[in-house]
């Protein structure tokens, strides 16, 4: 299971399983789905990367898929995911895709589809792209031409200081560390941070030098950056993944404040922002594993959550058929509407300190105000998705007093504590996050799910 193909697109290791006739196979594929909704006209894709060393050789793969079909390609070169949605709108694109693995180490890596909103493909569409590029019935047209245009970050970054409004961060002068892994963020994030007036204080910036650690956000991958924080005396500290769509931070102090509560102190901030709204305004939409911090902020805010299936897609598409006012996931990913409709570290940086700036807190003071739970995220190697299914169906069964959420996987919900077990969409793993007010409790919890079974 080295190759994973789902709803979040498509992720393997080079040159082993994503190989070159996997990634040939899937541009024609994206090729002929764009062109079976709008007809014989030729069709415009946006292609962005990660810095990954076999980034560069896939999108000559993916090119030639898609020039195969009768599209044409605009080249942004290396750029966060976000920024390519961002790209497709202003260029009016038909659709976008991403050379990426996201958080996944190396030799991973993997692509991403996007519509002509930008949003990831859905459950429906992905069905249809994978259906093609396992019957290898691509459409044929005549090669359009290849343009680049290195023009995407600058854009992405006028568009969120013009939605964010950075008077009041500029004139604090925050000192600011910052680790992008060597990844798709490492020069946009330095350059937005020095337009916002902060004092940069950056590791692992550089897109010509590989991964210093693995790619995921995470607290035991940011040793590095809680030294430069207290070594610098830091304000505060970002840590990016690979392609820049999830933002983890770490306070004054040099500690990380765990992923799930990026979304909840920008929610924070855009509630206060909107207070004079009605109640049916106050939209947030997150999935079904993020923290309860977030129901408790909206709650004090009378704002409304509405809890959707894991994915980003799925996020996405509730904020723009609802009109929500910001979402996201308790991974660092932060859905800002009026920036993006992906997840974006950008758009998270700029309104967390937006946030510092109008509260006069630092961000040690801004997390002990958020209601406090315990969170704990294990996973299981699983070898095939009959495998995840057994797992989860046992799980049903040993909770089947309780109250339960099938949405996704299945999700038992106590009353002062929270578990919930799924399949990964993006690795051959079954996840397993439980949340709870007592430490204890969570660990028994997940004791109690990952126990071995006959």
């Amino acid at each position: 299971m080295t190759l994973k193909i789902s709803i979040s697109g498509v992720r393997g290791l080079v040159p082993d399983s994503l190989t070159p006739e996997v990634c040939l196979d899937f541009a024609k594929a994206f090729g002929t789905l764009l062109a079976e909704k709008s007809g014989p006209a030729a069709n415009t894709v946006v292609v962005g990367t990660d810095p990954r060393a076999s980034s560069e050789f896939i999108k000559g793969i993916v090119f030639s898929g898609l020039l195969s079909t009768g599209c044409k390609v605009i080249d942004l070169g290396i750029c966060p995911t976000p920024t390519v949605g961002i790209m497709i709108r202003k260029l009016k694109a038909d659709g976008g895709m991403v050379i990426t693995a996201s958080h996944n180490p190396l030799p991973w890596n993997g692509l991403k589809f996007m519509r002509e909103d930008s949003i990831f493909l859905n459950e429906n569409q992905a069905r249809k792209l994978i259906k093609l590029y396992e019957t290898k019935k691509f459409k044929k047209g005549k090669p359009k031409e290849i343009v680049t245009d290195a023009s995407g970050i600058d854009v992405h970054i006028k568009k969120v200081l013009k939605i964010i409004k950075p008077g009041a961060i500029r004139r604090k002068r925050f000192r600011v560390a910052l680790d992008c892994v060597n990844g798709a963020g490492s020069v946009a994030c330095s350059k937005l941070l020095n337009r916002l007036g902060c004092r940069v204080e950056s590791i692992n910036c550089d897109v010509t030098k590989p991964f210093p650690h693995d790619p995921e956000p995470i607290a035991k991958n940011l040793k590095s950056l809680i030294k430069l924080i207290k070594q610098k005396k830091a304000d505060i500290g970002f840590a990016l993944d690979s392609d820049a769509d999830r933002l983890a931070i770490v306070s004054e102090q040099g500690r990380p404040i765990g992923e799930e509560l990026t979304l909840a102190l920008a929610v924070r901030f855009i509630l206060e922002k909107n207070q004079t709204l009605g109640s049916k305004k106050k939209l947030i939409v997150t999935n079904l594993s993020t923290t309860k911090a977030i129901d408790d902020i909206a709650r004090e805010h009378e704002g409304l959550v509405i809890r959707t299936k894991i994915g980003e897609v799925h996020v996405a598409e509730q904020l723009k058929e609802l009109k929500g006012l910001i979402g996201g996931e308790g991974n660092g990913g932060v859905i800002y509407p009026p920036v993006g409709f992906n997840r974006d570290a950008l758009a998270a940086m700029a309104i967390i300190l937006k946030l510092m700036a109008a509260s006069r807190q630092s961000l040690s003071q801004l997390v002990d105000a958020i209601p406090k739970y315990y969170m704990i995220k294990e996973k299981r190697r699983c070898q095939s998705q009959s495998q995840a299914d057994d797992f989860i169906e046992q799980v049903k069964d040993s909770f089947r007093k309780k109250n339960l959420i099938l949405t996704e996987g299945v999700k038992v919900v106590l009353l002062n504590s929270w578990i919930h077990v799924r399949a990964s969409n993006t690795e051959p793993i079954i996840r397993v996050i439980a949340e709870g007010r007592q430490k204890k409790e969570v660990k028994n919890l997940i004791k109690q799910v990952l126990k071995p079974r006959r």
